[in-house]
């Protein structure tokens, strides 16, 4: 087993999982790239050279998820921590005008999906005592006119602080990552005044970088304006 740590990254294309793979990098990691953009994760991984490995894939298919931890740890021997980053918002928020296969389809992807990445990246991280990171939301901490969305990410920070009660018991960690806005492909409009990927990305580096000795429940990071 080499002795450079291991990230998976789902939603590694743009925003917040991309950023996060060249911090990650930056400091010393292997990274494997998961998303469904073959194009963008094909300029990544040149970008980032050996130390990052692309894998085109569906995240709403376990499958898929099953098949990216095993090339994973076929290519680079071990897998440390998973950033179960991959997520996607709705056109109509509420619920009288929304549109129930677009709900079908943003739950499958914020939490199934979620869901399969754990399932799948669990046995390995047993092998490490490895940290499991999950992208939650500032709409998943306050109550929202109507929003199925925020209701997504409330599931998901609800798991995560079951997964990190779960994952101490054998050594492991959990971390719930829950930015406020975020200036990336997310929105339609750019957001020039709000946070950046990169924020996001120092926040994940933080958590991973602890001493065993100390476990980051939540990184909770908001703009200032």
């Amino acid at each position: 087993m080499s002795d450079r740590k291991t990230l998976l990254i789902t939603g590694a294309s743009s925003g917040i999982g991309a950023a996060t793979a060249r911090a990650a990098v930056s400091a010393g990691w292997n990274v494997t790239l998961f998303a469904r953009s073959a194009g963008k994760l094909d300029a990544l991984q040149a970008e980032l050279g050996d130390a990052a490995l692309a894998v085109v894939g569906d995240a709403t298919h376990l499958l898929a998820q099953e098949d990216v931890v095993a090339r994973t740890v076929e290519q680079f021997g071990r897998l440390d921590a998973v950033f179960a980053n991959a997520g996607v918002g709705l056109d109509v928020p509420g619920t009288e005008a929304g549109d129930p296969d677009e709900w079908r389809a943003m739950i499958d992807l914020n939490i199934m999906a979620l869901l399969y990445t754990a399932r799948a990246a669990l046995p390995e991280l047993r092998k490490t005592k490895g940290h499991l990171l999950l992208t939650g939301s500032m709409a998943g901490k306050v109550h929202l006119p109507g929003s199925i969305y925020g209701a997504s990410k409330w599931f998901v920070h609800g798991y995560a602080g079951n997964m990190a009660q779960e994952m101490r018991e054998w050594g492991g960690r959990c971390t719930l990552i829950a930015p406020g806005m975020v200036d990336t492909p997310f929105f339609e409009e750019p957001k020039p005044d709000k946070l950046k990927p990169e924020d996001i990305a120092e926040a994940v580096m933080f958590a991973l970088t602890q001493p065993e000795r100390a476990s980051v429940l939540e990184i909770a990071v908001m703009p200032r304006d």
